[in-house]
């Protein structure tokens, strides 16, 4: 078998989800035919005994099935025996996860006192320096040996008290040892986890989750499948897997990103469990995890599928589809944005605001923002002023022949018109398609017609049939440009982002999609439809950017929050957001602590570390550049990195 001939799944095309072994947690277990569990980290200091109490009660009354606390030390695990007993007094009886780094003692304490340890491979019988180390095999199996010899104390002591652990990889915090082997890859990552992993099954020790968290969505998809293929591959027991995007951010982009990665693969049919990382208040996490987890509800979760299996593309690595270039979409060109003003009537230049256009009336000219869409389509009516250069009208093809054919219009047709005998537009065409309209005659059309753009039409916006989609025009070498279309009117757009992300996302981040269309619908009628426009294009933006295919703003790679942290994080990140949100395609990391600052934000432009009391380190990519800046000097000094680096902008140049 070939790498993408791997199976990871039980079907590419059909829900079906993967059987894993069941866990036991406690009173509560995961895996096997359970459901989905929600679970989420307190931020508050462990020593706080009453206040981590009272977060997990906010926690649990908010959807939370497993809290995790931070143990970083051995005074930290021996305080979660006073936490967990508060609890029970109170009548909470949710299962608890000590979360490790560094610290074996205290892994070895908190597994004889909570229901579940997590442990980081990376750092866990390892330390990170950033070198890189020539090992031969002799010598590399002498660093497996220390492991082995640090790490069945805790597996003897599991065993012995009935807890359950997690492995669980970080992208950022990969050990020296597996970089130098395995480089920053999606491969380095499994094999960090397998080489513990292993050394459980020699010891009998089976009451194992597993995770493959990275703040980069491809990366983390793809470490994911590849665990699966791996563990099938070797004769492993189907282990549960947790889901998670490490350092997803806050708000809208937050929820977006880790939609777009925990969803994809719960359309893949994995994962067991699942923790949404923001930067806010646990208890806000939980319902963002149950939303997503919600959309499986009523599907035959666990029916095996006798679908497609094999992939035609690489599933672990990360490959746009070659296509044809039309005007700015296909070839070489990033993913297209089109707005949807089908249902709402054009009248002046303010209308097209929501969508990044902005006409400034005294220099009589227009100006556009780095969330300005590519396309609009009104469907019917023709647009009563003439756009912006740069900003193409797409109309329906009948309402296009009646006004003139204009050639500065893009039209749309549906198949009947596409299969007809007429001449349409000779710079670009769009046509709606279904699976099954792809027969011979179509076929030929598409060849012939390198200027069509394929829009495919899929009832529910079901990721699985759109990727069926995809690998039929594989199959069929047609090269046509697609752009991706969601529609969900019939749900909130706090909701309808999210399963965008999902649908949409998990395609773009296999190499598939031109260009992407969203429409939400208004049913409680809470906002306007121009602030409903507003939504669907940062949503359509921040997919793109989540799937890392379109870096249209800046990007915040920081962490949720945990009784580790040094400073304000949400205060913090809301400041930085506010003085650097206009930096297109920056990326700066937002880290509460030492523990997970550097590796964390493994692939950021700048990053911003507590390291003390009042003390923050910043960094250029991953070296130090200011080891220790007064925390209300710090953003000015990061802005100042910045300017250095000749990559400021002041705001109003972001407009063009």
């Amino acid at each position: 078998m070939t790498p993408a001939q791997k199976i990871y799944c039980n079907s590419l095309t059909t829900y079906s989800r993967r059987q894993s072994i069941e866990v036991k947690i406690g009173d509560l277990a995961m895996g096997g035919q359970n459901p989905v569990r929600v679970q989420s980290m307190t931020t508050i200091d462990t020593m706080d005994t009453l206040g981590s109490v009272e977060q997990v009660i906010r926690m649990v009354e908010s959807g939370c099935e497993y809290v995790r606390i931070t143990a970083p030390s051995v005074k930290e695990a021996q305080n979660l025996e006073n936490i967990k007993k508060e609890l029970r007094v109170r009548g909470y009886s949710v299962p608890l996860i000590a979360d490790i780094h560094f610290t074996p003692n205290a892994a070895e304490l908190a597994a004889r006192i909570v229901e579940k340890v997590r442990i980081n491979p990376g750092n866990y019988a390892d330390k990170k320096r950033f070198d890189i180390i020539d090992y031969t095999d002799e010598s590399y199996q002498l660093e497996l040996n220390r492991i082995r010899d640090r790490f069945i104390p805790l597996i003897s002591i599991c065993k012995e008290y009935g807890t359950a652990m997690r492995i669980g990889t970080n992208h950022g915090s990969l050990s020296d040892r597996i970089l130098s082997r395995y480089g920053d890859t999606p491969l380095g990552m499994v094999e960090s986890a397998l080489e513990f992993l292993r050394i459980c099954e020699d010891q009998s020790y089976f009451n194992v989750v597993l995770s493959m968290k990275s703040s980069n969505t491809q990366v983390m998809v793809q470490a994911y499948r590849l665990l699966v293929s791996r563990l099938n591959e070797e004769g492993l027991k189907p282990y549960p897997l947790h889901l998670g995007v490490t350092e997803a951010g806050e708000g809208e982009d937050g929820r977006i990103k880790s939609a777009l990665g925990i969803g994809t693969l719960l359309e893949d049919g994995l994962g067991d469990t699942v923790r949404v990382s923001l930067t806010e208040d646990p208890e806000f996490e939980a319902p963002v995890a149950r939303a997503l987890i919600n959309k499986y509800i009523g599907v035959d979760t666990l029916k095996k599928s006798d679908n497609q299996l094999v992939s035609p593309i690489n599933p672990y690595q990360y490959t746009k589809r070659i296509t044809n270039e039309i005007l700015n979409i296909g070839g070489t060109n990033v993913p297209r944005v089109i707005a949807d003003y089908s249902n709402i009537e054009i009248n002046s230049t303010d209308d097209l605001k929501p969508v990044g256009h902005f006409y400034l009336p005294l220099p009589d000219k227009w100006a556009m923002n780095d969330l300005g869409v590519d396309y609009i389509y009104t469907g019917k009516q023709p647009a009563p002023f003439m756009f912006p250069n740069g900003l193409k009208q797409v109309m329906d093809y009948a309402a296009w022949k009646s006004n003139g054919s204009d050639e500065k219009v893009i039209p749309l047709l549906n198949l009947k018109e596409f299969t007809g005998k007429e001449m349409f537009n000779s710079q670009m065409t769009l046509v709606k398609l279904e699976l099954n309209d792809l027969d011979s005659k179509v076929i030929e059309l598409l060849k012939q017609r390198k200027n069509t753009v394929i829009i495919p039409f899929i009832e529910g916006n079901s990721m699985q049939k759109l990727r069926e989609f995809y690998f039929k025009l594989i199959e069929l070498e047609i090269k046509n440009p697609v752009v991706l279309i969601g529609n969900y009117e019939n749900i909130e757009p706090s909701l309808a982002q999210m399963y965008a992300a999902t649908d949409l996302g998990g395609l773009l981040i296999e190499g598939f999609g031109d260009g992407i269309m969203l429409s939400f619908g208004n049913k409680s009628n809470k906002i306007s439809l121009l602030e409903l426009k507003k939504s669907e294009n940062s949503s359509a933006f921040g997919i793109l950017q989540a799937a890392r295919c379109r870096m249209s703003k800046t990007e915040y790679i920081s962490c949720p929050s945990c009784g580790r942290t040094l400073f304000d994080l949400q205060e913090t990140t809301a400041m930085i957001r506010k003085r650097t949100d206009h930096l297109k395609g920056i990326k700066i990391g937002i880290m509460g602590c030492i523990v997970n600052g550097p590796g964390e934000m493994a692939d950021a432009d700048y990053g911003y570390v507590g390291i003390g009391k009042d003390k923050i380190a910043l960094y250029r990519g991953q070296t130090v550049v200011k080891k220790s800046v007064i925390a209300k000097d710090a953003v000015d000094e990061l802005i100042n990195l910045i300017h250095e680096d000749g990559r400021w902008l002041e705001p109003e140049a972001a407009l063009i």
